[in-house]
């Protein structure tokens, strides 16, 4: 009874403190959007012009994304209660994750893409990036990926916005300041987070890169000659494979095998599986975009005009005003490759020596745009604050 007691009065405390900080940070926003928005001046994205297609740089990358972390795995439960999800941590420094320890260091989340986990190219060049800026990383996994099968009859889908929000309470329990990464099918699931739950969105803000906001024109990019025939075995095979260790039908089983388009399979398993009427009804209460006017907290969107997946964006009219948007000409899908020449040496009259050394290619131009982009709304003041 004694132990009962003493249980609760640690909750009631914890709760009140976590009010006090969710008070706290609020200020915090307010006096930052005033004070430190529109510093934001993100590198300018100009691969050669060998290296500017689109296949190129939806391809490419996967090849030169440097080597993942050493991640630290929690195993947590779903926001049904149903499935197991792995959350891999690239931690800043040792975190104390005891029930009345409050970590201020900043933690950046991603939320992945289709069939991504923390060792796709995008995971791990982020990774990196956020530990050199001295912040805490973790890849928050859809449930079925990052190895961890989905034990429930639900995966997950593009509007999932529950999960998101179960994934940051559960992270907000030990983390006081996070920011949020969601790129591709994870993109769209944050964008339209930040717009359903607006003031109650349990980040700080968020950057949405490459991502599908409008599920509809998407689909139909997918079914271009190009997108069919190079990216849907490769986007939809692991997802098949997974659907069929399923508890399914035996009508279902040969209707899966059957297709051959993400919108065919949207039709026979995510729509009916997730609630929804139709592939239709799937793609228009998952888009973002209806929600994007709602946004409440700071929000950088990067597209690429050229990614062969997204088919619609928005645009200044569709957003509300913490909603920052960023077109580039080039980066394909979750690309953005850049090619670095070897500088060339002088000699001592200060001529140009030819470099026999090759240049060197790199994936960092999202990263740095995350880190100027959280910066600029004030990612180490709120640390600093707290």
């Amino acid at each position: 009874m004694i132990d009962l007691i003493k249980k609760q009065i640690k909750l009631q405390t914890r709760i009140v403190a976590v009010k006090a900080a969710k008070k706290k940070r609020a200020t915090a926003r307010s006096h930052l959007s005033l004070s430190k928005r529109g510093q934001f001046n993100p590198p300018p994205f100009n691969p050669p012009f060998w290296l500017s297609n689109p296949h190129l740089q939806t391809i490419l990358p996967k090849f030169v994304a440097p080597q993942a972390p050493k991640y630290r795995r929690e195993i947590l439960r779903d926001s049904l209660n149903e499935s197991d999800v792995a959350y891999d941590f690239y931690d800043a420094h040792p975190v104390d994750n005891t029930d009345d320890k409050i970590e201020t260091t900043p933690l950046v989340v991603l939320f992945h893409g289709m069939e991504g986990s923390s060792d796709s190219h995008y995971a791990r060049v982020l990774a990196h990036q956020m530990h050199a800026e001295g912040w805490h990383f973790v890849v928050a996994h859809f449930r079925s990926c990052g190895g961890v099968p989905a034990k429930g009859r639900v995966f997950y889908n593009a509007g999932d916005t529950a999960e998101i929000h179960h994934m940051l309470q559960t992270l907000r329990q030990h983390y006081q300041n996070i920011y949020a990464v969601g790129v591709s099918l994870g993109g769209n699931a944050l964008a339209k987070y930040m717009g359903e739950y607006a003031d109650d969105a349990q980040c700080e803000a968020a950057v949405v890169v490459s991502a599908p906001v409008d599920m509809s024109s998407a689909a139909v990019s997918m079914h271009r000659f190009v997108s069919h025939k190079i990216y849907t075995p490769y986007l939809l095979n692991p997802i098949i494979k997974k659907a069929l260790l399923n508890e399914i039908s035996e009508e279902e089983i040969e209707a899966i095998k059957s297709v051959d388009r993400i919108s065919d399979f949207d039709t026979i398993f995510t729509a009916p599986r997730h609630g929804y009427r139709s592939n239709t009804d799937y793609y228009y209460r998952s888009s973002a975009l209806p929600h994007l006017g709602d946004v409440a907290h700071p929000m950088l969107l990067i597209s690429a005009k050229d990614d062969p997946f997204i088919g619609f964006t928005a645009t200044a009219n569709d957003v509300s005003d913490q909603v920052t948007i960023l077109d580039t000409k080039h980066g394909g899908h979750i690309g953005y490759l850049r090619y670095q020449p070897k500088a060339a040496k002088t000699t001592r009259n200060g001529a140009a020596k030819p470099s026999t050394k090759e240049g060197k290619f790199d994936i960092n131009w999202i990263p740095e745009t995350v880190s100027a982009y959280f910066k600029s709304v004030g990612i180490d003041e709120a640390a600093h604050s707290s």
